[in-house]
């Protein structure tokens, strides 16, 4: 017994709809041979009663035969092969002749209401079928015809094909469903390659890829999704390690600083102004390791992708200039010229809270790489499908070469030249993100000591 795998359930429920057609087509094909079969018995019937029937001569109340050598000696002297056997009848139901094949065997005469009808019945205890056919004078029933032949012919041929078939039926499915068995087995072996390459990736190992099915079709499909959902698994992992390693560094780092220099502190006794510039250094750390494990969390926030977003209308002018005033106390200690250039009243549908976070995050980029004396201007401008919102200004500016790994977590462009300039290396990072997730368009221009612009694109909305 076969066991119901995947291949035997294939092959099963495809013979299962062959048996039904199958079962539909040999039954037709029965009831168009038996049809055909008696059809023509019917025939050979009404050709022999329109023979007879012009044999019958009538002469007053008498009723006699032309030609009854002629008929006698015809094929009604046989019972062999498909033999033809007549009787004839008179008005009152007595035989007055019949074929010789008959010998001492009398057909049956039934009731006038089965007159001209095909009557299946037995003589000699084997089936004829018979038609009784009244004989007319002047409208009025003078006698019967009766013309019968046999079965056995046209018995034994739907018989024969009833075994026939009923015996290649079971065999015509046994044979398909081996035949389905084997394709089937076939056709499902990409999907045992996939179950065997799948048993094989553990998250150790993730660089395991399925092998794609020459033919293009739904195996192929499957197969080319799961590799790309791989690859986002491997990437995901990876950039989850990347950032674990990265978070340890950082978060690692003021720690250290600390510690140094508490160590530096107590190695003998210092006086109050030292005490006091080494604490204060150590909660400026403190404060700097604050904000870097805020930006973690909100980094991580939006890493899982579960952030819902709000729509509503933000009037970018005021957005702007709240950040400004946030900002305020440094760009007064860096004496910096900030130029905000509005010509209209702005408005967007999104998230206010998201893209608030954007906007501190470039405008605090601006103002921390700016150099003394500088000049930022931000700027928004309306096209016919969207609104472009800039930040630049004209600072230390970014490399060529770093321009493609700014919005990586953790990454500082040129810190060794600029100690002075303290980061986590994060803004940028939650500013693409954030981005992503509004799915908003963000571009960066720079030179390097020429200074930085960032383009931010946003989809046209009409004010509510």
């Amino acid at each position: 017994m076969f066991s119901f795998s995947f291949k035997n359930r294939i092959a099963f429920n495809y013979i299962v709809s062959t048996a039904l057609l199958i079962s539909i087509v040999f039954l037709v094909i029965f009831q168009i041979v038996k049809y055909s079969v008696y059809n023509h018995i019917n025939t050979d019937i009404a050709v022999e009663v329109e023979k007879h029937l012009e044999e019958i001569s009538l002469d007053s109340q008498e009723t006699y035969l032309l030609q009854v050598d002629q008929w006698r000696a015809r094929e009604h002297n046989t019972v062999d092969v498909n033999p033809v056997f007549v009787q004839f009848y008179d008005s009152n139901n007595q035989l007055i002749d019949k074929s010789p094949n008959l010998k001492n065997l009398n057909l049956n005469l039934f009731p006038i209401e089965k007159d001209n009808q095909y009557i299946d019945t037995q003589l000699n205890q084997k089936p004829i079928r018979q038609i009784q056919v009244p004989v007319f004078q002047e409208k009025e029933i003078i006698g019967h015809l009766v013309i019968a032949m046999s079965l056995d012919d046209a018995e034994m041929v739907i018989g024969n094909l009833s075994n026939i078939l009923l015996i290649s039926i079971p065999l015509i499915l046994i044979v398909l469903f081996l035949i389905a068995r084997f394709f089937a087995g076939r056709s499902i072996q990409p999907v045992r390659t996939i179950i065997e390459t799948s048993s094989q990736i553990t998250k150790d190992n993730l660089k395991t890829r399925i092998p794609l099915p020459q033919n293009k079709d739904e195996l192929f499909v499957l197969s080319e999704n799961i590799n790309n959902l791989l690859n986002r698994i491997e990437n995901a992992v990876d950039r989850e390690k990347q950032f674990t390693s990265d978070a340890s560094h950082e978060l690692r780092t003021p720690l250290a600083v600390m510690k140094g220099t508490m160590e530096v502190l107590i190695r003998k006794p210092r006086n109050q102004q030292e005490y006091e510039e080494k604490i204060q250094f150590c909660i400026s750390e403190v404060d700097r390791l604050n904000h870097m494990v805020d930006q973690l969390l909100l980094l991580a926030r939006f890493e899982n992708q579960k952030q819902n977003v709000k729509q509503e209308s933000i009037y970018l002018n005021a957005l702007i200039l709240d950040n400004l005033t946030r900002f305020s106390d440094k760009t007064e200690s860096k004496k910096l010229k900030i130029k905000a250039d509005f010509t209209d009243d702005y408005y967007i549908q999104s998230d206010n809270y998201l893209v608030s976070i954007i906007f501190s995050n470039l405008i605090s980029n601006a103002i921390k790489y700016s150099y003394d004396n500088g000049e930022i201007v931000l700027q928004l401008e309306k096209t016919s499908t969207e609104i472009i919102f800039t930040v630049s200004d004209n600072g230390i500016g970014i490399s060529e070469q770093d321009l493609n790994k700014i919005f990586n977590s953790f990454y500082r462009s040129d810190v060794s030249n600029h100690p002075e300039i303290k980061g986590t290396g994060l803004g940028l990072s939650i500013v693409k993100r954030l981005c992503d997730l509004l799915k908003l368009e963000i571009a960066v221009e720079s030179n390097l000591n020429q200074g930085t612009k960032f383009v931010l694109s946003f989809p046209l909305a009409k004010l509510k």
